[in-house]
């Protein structure tokens, strides 16, 4: 699923990660650049030159790192012996594990992109990891479900990560509690879509109804 990329894009996905965990003492800006240059060995005028300099451009940066490390780590032949469910849940706690360096970063990164100016960004992000998700878990849906699964897992996601960042169990089994659920949630969700579907008795006619709205009975 590697896509090609220009050396800059190259770079920047290299410093990704290392940019994030230096964002948790930094802040999002030019210094967490220079100190995860300096971590890596690379030059930091080339580094400058590759990372986006505004906060949420390098926050979008770092979740696209994110997305690149989950997507390397679940191959097809990874997930090929998971059920739908458990390839999903070990994405999410991959991707928490992968961002526990940076959590205090994540932290103010999240009200950067709850900041009016930054929604669209949010929105974008968050269904660009949720449909990398889907898609490495073997998704094919091309009707309405593409869109439904993607909104669902994009909420589940976020909530998890709310509740990943007031963690202080142990091994955030709390976060684990919590995460389950809402996939169990999820499950009876898709469950009940899938006995509606293929229940053509219970399942109401669109022509029908719609000839209702435009003929009313008498």
């Amino acid at each position: 699923m590697a896509d090609p990329q220009t050396p800059l894009e190259s770079l920047r996905r290299k410093l990704a990660l290392a940019v994030g965990e230096n964002a948790a003492f930094d802040g999002w800006n030019e210094e967490a650049v220079d100190a995860a240059a300096a971590q890596l060995g690379v030059d930091p005028a080339q580094a400058r030159l590759a990372f986006p300099k505004d906060a949420p451009g390098m926050i979008e940066a770092w979740i696209d790192g994110i997305d690149a490390a989950m997507e390397a780590n679940f191959t097809p032949g990874v997930v090929a012996a998971m059920k739908i469910r458990d390839r999903i849940r070990n994405m999410i706690w991959f991707r928490l594990e992968t961002a526990g360096p940076a959590r205090e970063a994540v932290r103010s990164a999240l009200s950067i992109l709850s900041m009016p100016q930054n929604v669209p960004l949010a929105l974008r992000t968050g269904w660009r990891s949720a449909d990398r998700m889907w898609r490495l878990a073997g998704d094919t849906a091309t009707d309405y479900n593409h869109y439904t699964k993607r909104l669902t897992l994009s909420g589940v996601y976020a909530s998890t990560l709310y509740a990943w960042l007031d963690d202080q169990s142990e091994g955030w089994t709390d976060t684990a509690g919590f995460l389950d659920r809402r996939l169990e949630g999820v499950m009876r969700f898709e469950k009940l879509k899938a006995e509606w579907r293929g229940n053509s008795t219970m399942r109401p006619s669109l022509t029908r109804f719609l000839g209702r709205l435009r003929y009313p009975p008498r």
